[in-house]
């Protein structure tokens, strides 16, 4: 069974950039997808973005769409979310997420069935 990795969390001022990282412990499905969640106090989980394993299409919350950025090298199982303009309101803790094996809909939270242990991002006003 795949495990996952998140790296990159921290503080930052409104309008700055985090780069969140997701090292998984091995090839993941290319059919399958891959994704981030986030939660924060007293919130429900909430999907943010996908994206297909094997590369290609991209989906995204209409909360964070055109501001963050999914992405992944193959290569080296990683996953990536490139945040731009964050707002206090993304202070949360986010979860890498994959589908393992199976084929899914990326834009589906029902379909993620393997987490990260999550890193917290803090925006500050």
């Amino acid at each position: 069974e795949v495990q996952l990795m998140e790296s990159g969390g921290g503080s930052v001022q409104a309008g700055g950039s985090l780069r969140l990282s997701c090292i998984a412990s091995e090839y993941v499905y290319g059919s399958s997808c891959m994704g981030w969640f986030r939660q924060a106090p007293g919130l429900e989980r909430e999907w943010v973005a996908g994206i297909i394993s094997g590369g290609g299409a991209t989906y995204y919350s209409n909360s964070v769409a055109g501001r963050f950025t999914i992405s992944r090298d193959i290569a080296k199982n990683t996953l990536y979310l490139q945040m731009n303009d964050l707002r206090p309101d993304d202070t949360a803790i986010y979860y890498c997420a994959s589908t393992g094996t199976t084929s899914a809909y990326c834009d589906q939270p029902w379909t993620y069935s393997v987490w990260g242990r999550g890193t917290q991002v803090t925006v500050s006003s």
